[in-house]
């Protein structure tokens, strides 16, 4: 893709991630200007065709997270505006983005998933739930929405919570054991990266406070494990139709077995955020990690011109 394209790194929005997105597209946007990129730095509100227009951007890099931008909005809005960009298509952004509608996509399929039961707003709890439980949102993301619970009061209140984001809420069974995640480039599992919160809990402090977590790549654990996670990863990659990286989370019990919690298809996007470390580990520099994604935009200007 040429060099003289006004790329523009689309970050901020309006989703309880803003903060990290920010994070992403300013690291993003000062790769390309060292890669010689013409390069606008694009906050997303309800105003973005109109800013993209009066910016004249040829090709969109998109440093989002969360609602209205990794879950298909902003990838519509691109479409029908004939602008390529980076990542996975409408329908994937939107599937991947609600943990349920991915859960029940993968079931018939090699992964490994953690049994759950979906709880609605004016349903009584269902008293029948093994404890303990994970409860979480389902298109929450950065840990944020998500509540660990020991006791059925603990249940009740987590479920009451989770209430101010969504209606609909993912009681999942939890899973003891190690955090892991699995990057995948292209459709090709990169190396997994072991996460070790010093809290025991990977949560938004442990996700985004420098020295409250270790991270090992390529992971310690043994080869077959490891494999397991990047085949389902892969597995997972390839039946939501995703393009681009996507970073797949999966905790490794002591038997060994990885057992996918979710997919995102915008990670963390610095040079020191997980799946810019697993590609690093395969002698893909961020820079060029980010570069060699824009070349890779879902639309290419000769169709967008068609």
């Amino acid at each position: 893709m040429s060099e003289q394209l006004r790329v523009g790194v689309l970050m901020g929005g309006m989703s309880t991630e803003r903060s990290v997105s920010f994070n992403s597209g300013k690291a993003v946007a000062a790769a390309l200007r060292r890669r010689g990129h013409d390069v606008v730095e694009i906050d997303v509100g309800p105003d973005l065709p109109a800013k993209l227009i009066a910016e004249k951007i040829d090709v969109a890099w998109i440093a989002l997270h969360g609602a209205f931008g990794e879950d298909g909005t902003v990838q519509g809005v691109l479409e029908l505006m004939r602008i390529p960009y980076t990542g996975s298509p409408v329908r994937a952004s939107a599937v991947a983005m609600d943990k349920i509608l991915t859960k029940r996509v993968l079931r018939d399929h090699d992964v490994l998933l953690p049994q759950d039961r979906v709880w609605r707003k004016g349903e009584a709890l269902p008293e029948d739930i093994a404890l303990p439980v994970v409860v979480k949102t389902p298109s929450g993301g950065s840990t944020i929405g998500v509540f660990i619970c020991e006791t059925p009061a603990e249940l009740e209140k987590a479920a009451a919570d989770c209430l101010q984001w969504s209606d609909t809420v993912l009681i999942e069974q939890k899973i003891i054991g190690e955090e892991i995640t699995a990057a995948v480039l292209d459709g090709v599992a990169l190396p997994i990266v072991s996460i070790r919160p010093k809290s025991g809990f990977f949560d938004f402090e442990a996700k985004y406070q420098k020295g409250q977590t270790e991270y090992l790549v390529p992971s310690p654990l043994p080869a077959g494990v490891t494999t397991w996670a990047q085949r389902q990863a892969k597995t997972a990659y390839d039946a939501l139709g995703l393009a681009g990286v996507a970073r797949a989370d999966f905790i490794v019990d002591d038997q060994g077995r990885p057992w996918f919690l979710e997919i995102n298809t915008i990670p963390g996007m610095t040079a020191t955020s997980l799946s810019p470390m697993a590609a690093q580990a395969k002698g893909i520099s961020f820079d060029g990690l980010v570069d060699h994604l824009l070349g890779q935009a879902r639309l290419w200007l000769e169709v967008a011109g068609s």
